[in-house]
């Protein structure tokens, strides 16, 4: 079989993976778990290319553990069966499954026995958010890593170990050429490979340079561009640009990102944008960022810019709140680094005292919710930047107005 060069190139150890630094740095979790011998069931996850896989087969290498790959969606009810007995008979085994977020009830109800009693230690690996994707059941029996997308700088690290390797022979390869080889995998480990691969056997003396990497793979740089500005410059740019409602600005910081056609970081930063710096000011922006978003799918480029051009134009001139934002993170900075206490009595599910606010005039009765240790705090301060908020801060101080009577 004709092996790919990402597969021959794949790490034999934890300490040859690249980037990852959080997980396997020194003294990070999966580092002390792989010093320690021990591993727990886990799902990995992150985009493709990160190393899911990678990380998994170390693992088990690095650790000499008996184990099986499988897949939720290709692998049938009988490939468990047959990994279930596997693992009854080596006393334990390691199950690394592929797209856990694809496993069906059938397949989940065979395993959860085993997950439970330690016979099956799961590896599990997706590109999908696992709090969304995967059935709570499974998930509670897992620790959940999210692997980070490579940068740059880990990406031509990769390449250059190819380089250097027994498998490309007699390659000659400009350092322009790595660089814009990493730049067009935007992070994907396995798509840099693939494309150095390619590129190696589309020459007739191994000689690569940049025209030879632009003659397999046109597509424009994200990392970097013509103005020689870093990709995640611009992208900062344009969520700043919109923040301070320069709409010139922020217009052709979309042109540029449109030109680089990555559309998927324009979708997520409009989407931030609607609630992190305009939320309550105009709150219907959430919803208008998303019919874009579906519009745009249904174009694709190059009309999809039109679309674009009018939401970001909208967000730039919208009036901006960040209240939400500053509310939610003094609180979750509450529940972090301090002792907040137990919700009150009269609130818990079996409540006692509980006063029912519909059966009072304008449907309102002072009472307690916050815990005792924290019951005059205050995460939530109003601003005045549009008449939408302004009249939520009129029902806000008069609320606060009864409370303090």
């Amino acid at each position: 079989m004709n092996e790919p060069l990402a597969i021959k190139m794949r790490p034999k150890t934890s300490k040859d993976i690249l980037g990852q630094k959080h997980l396997l740095g020194e003294n990070k979790i999966l580092s002390n778990l792989i010093k320690n011998k021990r591993i727990f069931s886990m799902i990995l996850y992150g985009k493709p290319g990160t190393g899911k896989t990678s990380m998994a087969l170390a693992i088990v290498n690095e650790l000499n553990l008996q184990y099986r790959m499988l897949n939720a969606t290709i692998n049938n009810k009988k490939d468990f069966d047959i990994v279930i007995e596997e693992a009854k008979m080596y006393k334990g085994i390691v199950v690394i499954m592929d797209e856990i977020h694809r496993l069906n009830k059938d397949k989940q109800d065979l395993l959860l026995p085993y997950l439970e009693n330690g016979l099956i230690t799961l590896i599990g690996m997706t590109t999908s958010n696992p709090y969304h994707k995967i059935n709570p059941a499974i998930r509670s029996r897992c620790q959940i890593f999210e692997l980070k997308e490579l940068d740059l700088e880990d990406v031509i690290e990769g390449l250059n170990k190819a380089k250097n390797s027994e498998y490309l022979p007699n390659i000659s390869i400009t350092e322009d050429a790595i660089k814009r080889i990493a730049a067009i995998s935007n992070g994907d480990m396995r798509n840099a490979y693939n494309l150095l691969e390619v590129a190696y056997y589309s020459t007739n003396d191994f000689k690569i340079d940049e025209d030879v990497v632009k003659s397999v793979n046109s597509k424009p740089v994200f990392f970097h561009d013509k103005n020689e500005d870093g990709h995640y410059d611009v992208i900062s740019a344009f969520q700043k640009s919109i923040r301070g409602s320069d709409v010139n600005a922020a217009i052709y910081y979309l042109a540029r990102l449109i030109e680089a056609e990555d559309l998927d970081i324009i979708y997520r930063r409009m989407s931030v944008i609607a609630y992190e710096d305009i939320g309550l000011a105009n709150p219907d922006m959430g919803m208008r960022v998303d019919a874009c978003i579906n519009t745009c799918e249904r174009l694709g480029l190059p009309e999809a810019r039109i679309p674009l051009a009018v939401m970001v134009i909208d967000l730039a001139l919208s009036p901006k709140s960040n209240s939400a934002i500053l509310a939610i993170d003094e609180a979750l900075k509450d529940i972090e680094n301090n002792d907040t206490g137990n919700v009150p009595s009269h609130i818990k599910t079996s409540a006692i005292g509980y006063k029912y606010p519909h059966d009072y005039p304008h449907a309102y009765v002072k009472q307690q919710y916050l815990p005792d240790k924290i019951k005059n705090r205050k995460y939530y301060v109003p601003k005045d930047t549009s008449k939408y908020e302004l009249n939520k801060k009129n029902i806000y101080d008069k609320i606060n107005l009864l409370n303090s009577k």
